[in-house]
């Protein structure tokens, strides 16, 4: 091996691996958006099976609670039913609209949460139809630069 086989071994397979990766891309740019897609989606239903469960959790505690104390019913009745309280003994503290802001903030809405897919930049420049055509061809190139600039010279 001479000298020159040495340089030409790593740029033959420097230029072909970035010519492949390339041409790999393009070809299977749209099944990566489909997965990153579907990750999402599975972690969206996995939230909502969670949130399910911590309900059922919760309402299966207080069906618990309403067959052990019948007045249970009487003191979460108004609370629920936002009507007055009737017990005249009892002192009940009123929530602001600020606290009660604060409240629905801090425990935030379900529905405005990453709405958007949570797709790689990379991956979604890529997917724009004249930079998919400029790596397919730059793939092309590479490999052929690297078949004809590199071959081994036969003496």
């Amino acid at each position: 091996m001479n000298k020159s086989e040495i340089i030409r071994i790593p740029l033959f397979v420097l230029f072909f691996s970035v010519g492949a990766a390339a041409l790999g891309l393009t070809v299977l740019c749209d099944d990566l958006i489909r997965y990153y897609r579907n990750t999402q989606l599975t972690e969206a239903a996995r939230k909502s099976v969670e949130k399910l469960t911590m309900l059922n959790e919760d309402y299966g505690s207080l069906l618990e609670n309403i067959e052990d104390d019948p007045n249970f019913i009487k003191r979460i009745a108004p609370a629920v039913s936002g009507s007055e309280y009737k017990d005249v003994n009892a002192i009940y503290p009123e929530a602001t609209a600020r606290e009660l802001e604060a409240a629905r903030r801090a425990f935030g809405n379900p529905e405005e949460e990453d709405s958007e897919p949570v797709i790689p930049e990379w991956l979604s420049r890529c997917s724009e139809p004249q930079k998919r055509l400029i790596l397919f061809i730059s793939g092309i190139l590479l490999m052929l630069i690297s078949f004809v600039c590199f071959r081994p010279i036969k003496l």
